[in-house]
């Protein structure tokens, strides 16, 4: 089974992936070598996951795909005011490559994939599966599932213990950030397993 794993961080939702070969896509170079180093056996590409994804789609069984959260997440929209309703933070535009890779999936793809992000903080455009705080966009029918909590407010030990990833030889990154960037391994399992069964991919378009 051939996989595409986009905008890959350290590889939280590949890390219980098994018998699959998997070509990752990240852009932070660090944050690549790390990959690397979990998954030896992965083809890393330090690159542009969006561009990436165009111009090689077609060659892959399963893509997955978790792009930058910020701009979508209703915690960063209620953090713009304060109790007072009063802007602290300039508005950014929300990333709309999300949707341009969904729609491109969707669309002209013809394997499984899956588009993780967070719940935003409007109605999605495109209608997602949704459990816990997150969006899958997915062609195939995922069975509901719990997600455990994430963490978000605990130290690197409770994060590195819940994803299963020990962070602590490695200088020069985030690791609070690049640790709660990760995708619990279970959830990953989860939807990869759930894509192998026989549905049609065009019954969820």
């Amino acid at each position: 089974m051939k996989i595409l794993n986009l905008y890959a961080g350290i590889g939280g939702n590949r890390k219980l992936w098994e018998d699959v070969e998997v070509t990752a896509v990240e852009m932070n170079p660090k944050i690549a070598e790390i990959y690397q180093d979990f998954f030896p056996k992965d083809k890393v590409v330090v690159g542009d996951a969006h561009q990436y994804l165009l111009e090689h789609f077609e060659e892959f069984d399963f893509i997955w795909a978790s792009p930058p959260c910020q701009t979508h997440s209703r915690p960063a929209f209620i953090g713009t005011y304060s109790k007072e309703g009063q802007m602290l933070y300039r508005p950014k535009y929300p990333d709309m490559k999300l949707y341009e890779e969904i729609l491109l999936l969707k669309n002209y793809f013809k394997g499984k994939y899956c588009i993780e992000n967070v719940v935003g903080f409007y109605k999605p455009l495109v209608r997602p599966q949704e459990f816990g705080m997150h969006y899958f966009w997915v062609n195939f029918h995922i069975t509901p599932f719990k997600i455990k909590s994430r963490e978000h407010y605990g130290g690197i030990e409770k994060l590195q213990k819940l994803k299963g990833f020990n962070l602590e030889k490695y200088l020069g990154i985030d690791k609070i950030k690049t640790l709660r960037n990760c995708v619990e391994p279970e959830t990953g399992l989860h939807i990869l397993n759930e894509s192998k069964r026989d549905v049609q991919p065009e019954l969820f378009r």
